[in-house]
């Protein structure tokens, strides 16, 4: 199995093209951004995406942003996810993954929701994987479990960050989840969150070796998953960013340091933490 690292777009400030420019001299393997808006969008963006080479993630974020809005509707979340994933086939991008529901439903609501969505997709024969996001239907580990286990055939994109603030603490408490429901992960959101957000102000910092060693150690989870699922390729997507996920000083707002730089370091040691996983995990050590 290898490893395919990607930049995202939040956060990024400039064009597409810049973006591209940038992912390909740091190594990157591809995009991760918004579904397209609308048709000329989705042109232009897989004009310059198949002029680069690099592949690209669709996200979906249905009922509004990142945020969704608190009083749309199942049915509207339901048809945002429709519209957009239309959108998102002109790209022929390598999978979607959807920020999805809403954390204030029931289950059962959440349930319906998944489940249309997923026919949806089926129907497309595009690959969606949905998102353990604060604000939406998997904001927390053990609502996660109980759709994995109501919906088996669910693919998920992981953002442990998410639940640390959540829980506010690590999930090493929660390991007998992530192995609950590693074998439903698709794709990985790699920011390292810790007891009090979502977003260390700096993973290099020492004092934060001990949350990123345990986001590291959660990733192995589902890499050993995902080999035993015989995956070719596993992804990952560097998602440290902006909207106050990065800390900035009071007064001044400058803040405690720059996001892409942030991006490039985490995709440079989740490649040196991976390949030292492959060759641990080829050994029976890991």
């Amino acid at each position: 199995m290898r490893l395919q690292i990607f930049k995202t777009l939040w956060g990024h400030e400039g064009t597409t093209e810049l973006a591209i420019e940038q992912a390909l001299a740091a190594g990157f393997n591809g995009l991760e951004g918004p579904a397209p808006e609308n048709t000329l969008h989705a042109e232009r963006l897989q004009r310059a995406l198949q002029d680069s080479g690099l592949s690209y993630i669709a996200e979906i974020t249905t009922a509004g942003s990142y945020v969704p809005d608190r009083q749309a509707s199942l049915q509207q979340h339901i048809d945002s996810f429709s519209i957009k994933l239309e959108h998102s086939m002109r790209l022929e991008p390598l999978f979607i993954t959807c920020l999805g529901g809403c954390d204030a439903w029931s289950e059962d609501d959440s349930i319906e929701f998944f489940n249309t969505a997923m026919e949806l997709a089926t129907s497309t024969g595009i690959t969606v994987s949905f998102e353990t996001h604060r604000s939406r239907s998997m904001f927390n580990p053990w609502v996660t479990q109980r759709i994995v286990e109501q919906l088996p055939q669910i693919l998920l994109t992981v953002d442990f960050s998410h639940w640390c603030v959540v829980c506010e603490r690590l999930m090493d408490t929660e390991l007998d989840v992530i192995h609950a429901i590693a074998g439903n992960v698709q794709h990985i959101h790699a920011r390292i969150g810790y007891e009090q957000g979502p977003q260390v102000p700096d993973p290099r910092a020492p004092e934060y070796e001990y949350s990123l060693r345990a986001h590291q150690d959660w990733w192995q989870i589902i890499w050993r998953s995902q080999i035993k699922r015989q995956f070719k390729s596993t992804t990952m997507t560097a998602e440290f960013g902006p909207d106050g996920y990065l800390q900035a000083a009071p007064f001044s707002q400058k803040p405690v340091a720059e996001l892409w730089e942030l991006n490039q370091w985490m995709a440079q040691e989740e490649s040196r933490h991976f390949a030292q996983f492959i060759e641990q995990y080829k050994k029976g050590d890991v």
